[in-house]
């Protein structure tokens, strides 16, 4: 089943401002809470839906990427962009967004009892790898094996219940001002919200119990993805302590600069040099494109500055509206040095009406080819 758009998940135009998203949010979480709708799987679905669409449209780099490519831009990353959403990310990422409309810490009782009470769980830091990409894996699309040198719970390691927030996670605190009695909460400065701290742990972990370990990870990547453009691999990045959700893998994309293509957004480029002979008479000629090399007609007379599309031979669009165009390029080569019989040649040729430049209507100025190149 297709995604929906965000936007239309909550209700909001594209121009929305972040205030007017987080509200949007907020409504929608509200409705579909699971302490408003016990044992609804239609909520609980739409619940996690709305959340997945504030994670990408609260975020500006993940909301420019959106934007631009839509569901694709988070393809093959899993995740909240990958549809990978379970109740703890979302309690634990934005809590805060529910305020004190379910029991002042924004838990919820179904689903196992995971924040009853408000319970915060501690989210593992995020890990950053580039990934060098040739020209043609980012038209096919690519899976890649990566190795991650990532931080696991030490086996061994045992937890015990923090003795200041009680297993909370938080502490509240409550002061007078000349408004009244005013009550905040915030994270344990203990377990800095785990609820838990260390009991036991093995000699090689650090103070938290966890220990660097290599993995390799595997990460589908979509065609079409353009340098720069960030992928998000969930629950990959480091573990956190106790009970807490891993972080994630974030895989930056770097395009490898092409031999003889150059790219432009979905639509590559290719220089094409021709001798004088072969533009006067006509030739055939093998050229690069990212699935193999093809064999075009070069047709006689042809000009310096000819464009030949071809059509569906770039990359992919990541959005999935077809694929880009090669564009090949004809610069006809002007030899630098001649003997005394090809000087002879051309010295007869100058005045012949064959050799004249003639340029008729159809021929196209530079711009216009530009204009057409972009149409």
């Amino acid at each position: 089943m297709a995604k929906r758009d965000y936007y239309e998940v909550l209700g909001i135009q594209k121009n929305a401002s972040a205030a007017e998203i987080k509200k949007a949010y907020r409504k929608m979480a509200i409705k579909y809470h699971p302490d408003k709708n016990p044992d609804d799987k239609d909520a609980e679905a739409k619940f996690k839906e709305a959340a997945e669409a504030y994670e990408v449209l609260s975020d500006a780099d993940k909301k420019a990427r959106y934007d631009q490519f839509g569901h694709q831009a988070f393809e093959g990353a899993g995740g909240f962009g990958g549809g990978g959403m379970n109740m703890d990310d979302i309690f634990s990422q934005f809590g805060d967004i529910f305020g004190g409309a379910f029991g002042g810490g924004g838990g919820f009782s179904g689903f196992g009892g995971g924040f009853g009470g408000g319970q915060r769980r501690v989210k593992g830091s995020n890990l950053r790898i580039r990934v060098t990409l040739t020209l043609e894996e980012i038209a096919n699309g690519v899976e890649k094996k990566i190795k991650v040198k990532r931080k696991v719970q030490a086996p061994g390691t045992t937890y015990k219940t923090c003795e200041t927030c009680n297993g909370v996670g938080q502490v509240t605190r409550v002061t007078n001002t000349i408004l009244g009695r005013m009550q905040t909460s915030s994270a344990c400065p203990t377990c800095g919200g785990a609820g838990q701290s260390i009991d036991k742990k093995p000699s090689d972990a650090d103070a938290q119990g966890l220990k660097a370990q290599e993995e390799t990870v595997s990460v589908k990547i979509p065609a079409g993805v353009v340098d720069g453009m960030q992928l998000k691999v969930t629950g990959k990045g480091n573990e956190a302590p106790g009970n807490g959700i891993s972080g994630d893998l974030l895989v930056v994309i770097e395009e490898k600069e092409h031999e003889t293509l150059k790219r432009e957004g979905d639509n590559l480029h290719y220089d094409l040099y021709v001798s004088l002979p072969d533009a006067v008479l006509g030739t055939s000629k093998e050229i690069d494109t990212v699935t193999g090399k093809v064999r075009i007609k070069v047709e006689s007379g042809v000009q310096s500055g000819k464009i030949l599309r071809l059509r569906g031979k770039g990359i992919p669009s990541i959005n999935g509206y077809g694929s880009g165009d090669l564009l090949v390029h004809v610069n006809v080569w002007t030899p630098k040095t001649l003997n005394k019989q090809q000087k002879e040649f051309f010295e007869n040729m100058r005045d012949d009406e064959h050799f004249v430049p003639k340029p008729q209507s159809s021929d196209k100025s530079f711009f216009e080819k530009v204009k057409d190149m972009f149409s």
